[in-house]
Formats: C-alpha cells, structure tokens, sequence
C-alpha cells in the first residue's frame, strides 16, 4: 500500500519527548538473592537485564513531574500554553486526588482541562489519542500527555513471576494544537505527525490480570496474556492501513515493553524487516503506561529515532485493552 497525499487541514502533532526514571537500579543478580531466580531465566524468559525502583517515598506524581518537565523544557512551549494535562496511569495510590492536576499545578500550568486515565499498559496510547482528538476539536490548543506508574508499589516482592518484570518511570509527550497533516501520512508530512488509532478490548479476559484490592497484589495468567498480546498483529497492521503507508516504510516499530519475546513476536508478524524495533525493556523494564513514551524519548535522545520517522506504536495492557497508531517522530 502506497502512502496517500495529506490534506490541507491541519491537526494536532508531537513537538517532544520527555522521560524520568528513578535511581535506583535493580539487577537481576540482586533479585536472585532473594527469590528464586537467576539472571538467565529472566533473561530468557522476559529479556531484563535491569530495572530502575522508585524510592518508597517517591510517587506516580512526582515521577510525572519530573518527565512532564523535561518534556516542556524540550518542546520550547511555555507552560501557560498548556491546557490540557493527562496522566495515563493505573498505579496512583489513591483513587482521590487523581494525578493530573496535582502535576499541572507542579508545572506552572494553571487551571488546565486535567484528568487521569486508567488502560494499564496501554494507558500512553489511549491518553494520546483522546489528547490529539480533544486538540483536533478545538476544546484545547496545546496538551502535555504522561504515562507514569509505580509498579512496584503493587508487586509483591517475593512473587518470581512478577517482581522480576515490572518497574518505575514517567514518559511524557508535548502535544501542539495545529501544524500537521490531518489526513492519512503522506511522503514529507510534518514531524510529529499523530496518526488515527485503531483500538480495541477483550472483556471476557478481563480477569487475566487483576488487583482484586488495595491488600493485595498485581496477578496475571502469564501464559493467557502471552497468548492474546502475541495476536495483535492485526491491529497494529489496521494502524498502519489507516495512516496510508505499508509496513515496510516504517522506520520503527515501539510496541509496549511487556516481554521481549512478545515484542519480537509480534515485529516478526509485523513483516517490516528494516524497522528499528524498540528494546528498551532489556535496560527498563516493563514500566506500564510509561513504557512507550519512556522508549520513544530514549531512543530520541540516543539518536535512535530521527525527525519525521514513521514510527508504530502498539499498546496493550488490563482490560484487556489494546491501541495502535502511527506518529512520525519529532
């Protein structure tokens, strides 16, 4: 399928990424010290190397705070012209206050649109698609987008099967109003170009991974989700039917970071041999709602990813909610 002409209009684009990570890093020999694990099941099991742990006093917020910051200072737009902040996490420690108002007010931005929302995994994708289109309409001019998550606050430490996997980071994204093709990807569109999603759920696997409360933990069917996130295929192809442009003129492929054996899975069904394939689980971890934009803004920063990029983005998480889109990169 060949890329189609972009239309006159103009919407919403990325103008930058923004990402923090805590310092603490946790190796897989430290956890092998305290459950029964080695470096080379998780390795080959999930492909982690290491993993960045908030400290306790650490929050969502705060982590939100520091990438929404970064990404601001990047972008080169003031922040009184943000209005419209949201937060994809499903990590905040209380249901009241959601976190985006509190990382507003921490920013400088005064009185914006702000809310939080909960897809797990696939958190960043729904918040951006929601932040474009809330952009496109005319009810914001500009939006600052964060997934942040605190995973390890509702992992039990003794759990293998978990603890191994998941792990804290914000990744942030500066969203301008007008400036970008509004139509399908065309060959020279602008950079930060935010194609239409395609999304969707699984309901009747919803009890696949759950936190029943409070006083309990995150659980999951390892091998369920294995099954369903390796199937999604299909929709990241839809994503990319819908921006105009085939597979092989992808210049990246950023799918959540839950597994990197479901990662290269899923870029080998993908059929795009020349797109770079992100794999920052290996250094971060599975970091949730923060994954994708937390890879997006390392690989930017490593020169990985290179203005007006064709990237992919696929995110799935609880639910079971998937979303997919295309962007070009900043």
């Amino acid at each position: 399928m060949s890329a189609q002409a972009p239309r006159t209009a103009t919407g919403p684009r990325i103008l930058a990424f923004g990402h923090y990570q805590p310092e603490r890093v946790v190796t897989n020999e430290e956890l092998a010290a305290r459950v029964d694990t080695s470096d080379e099941w998780i390795r080959s099991r999930v492909g982690i190397a290491r993993r960045h742990i908030a400290a306790p006093q650490e929050s969502v917020t705060d982590m939100a705070v520091h990438a929404g910051a970064k990404a601001l200072a990047a972008s080169g737009l003031p922040s009184d012209e943000i209005d419209l902040v949201v937060v994809a996490t499903c990590t905040q420690e209380t249901q009241i206050p959601v976190a985006a108002p509190g990382v507003a007010h921490r920013l400088g931005i005064e009185a914006p649109g702000a809310y939080d929302i909960n897809a797990g995994c696939a958190g960043f994708s729904y918040a951006l698609t929601g932040a474009a289109d809330a952009l496109r309409a005319g009810s914001a001019r500009n939006a600052l987008v964060i997934g942040s998550d605190k995973m390890s606050a509702w992992v039990d430490p003794s759990d293998r099967s978990t603890c191994v996997i998941f792990a804290d980071a914000a990744g942030a994204a500066v969203l301008a109003g007008r400036g970008s093709p509004d139509g399908s990807l065309g060959r020279g569109s602008p950079d930060g170009w935010i194609g239409p999603v395609a999304w969707g759920s699984s309901g009747g696997n919803a009890d696949k991974i759950t936190v029943r409360d409070r006083h309990s933990f995150f659980a999951q069917d390892g091998q369920a989700v294995y099954r369903w996130a390796t199937s999604l295929a299909p929709v990241a192809l839809e994503a990319c039917r819908r921006a105009g442009l085939a597979p092989s003129e992808l210049a990246a492929f950023v799918p959540h970071q839950a597994n990197l054996r479901i990662i290269r899975s899923l870029a080998r069904q993908l059929g795009a041999p020349q797109a770079l394939v992100a794999d920052d689980i290996v250094e971060s971890g599975n970091t949730s709602a923060a994954s994708i934009p937390l890879a997006l803004s390392r690989m930017t920063e490593q020169g990985r990813l290179h203005s007006g990029d064709p990237v992919l983005l696929l995110g799935f998480g609880h639910g079971l909610t998937c979303a997919a889109q295309v962007i070009t990169a900043p």
